[in-house]
């Protein structure tokens, strides 16, 4: 057997891709992003601002991951 891939055990660091609870200002989900790629909240919502000046489904990706992404009480109260 070998050992995990240098993708796992890069991933194996990363908090995971959740909602938080505190911190929000509407769904979580920049806050969530954020703390997943190590960045501040507020740089996370400024870049989403910004790249809704550009054309694109931004809005649509938002939504999208305002459904899938759990919120951090689900995902931490089964663990």
């Amino acid at each position: 057997m070998h050992g995990p891939s240098t993708v796992e055990s890069m991933n194996a660091n990363r908090p995971r891709l959740v909602r938080p609870r505190h911190g929000r200002v509407f769904a979580g989900v920049c806050a969530g992003l954020a703390r997943r790629f190590g960045i501040s909240p507020f740089m996370m919502r400024l870049l989403f601002l910004l790249s809704c000046l550009l054309p694109g489904p931004q809005f649509i990706i938002y939504i999208a991951l305002w459904i899938i992404v759990p919120n951090e009480d689900k995902v931490y109260s089964h663990a």
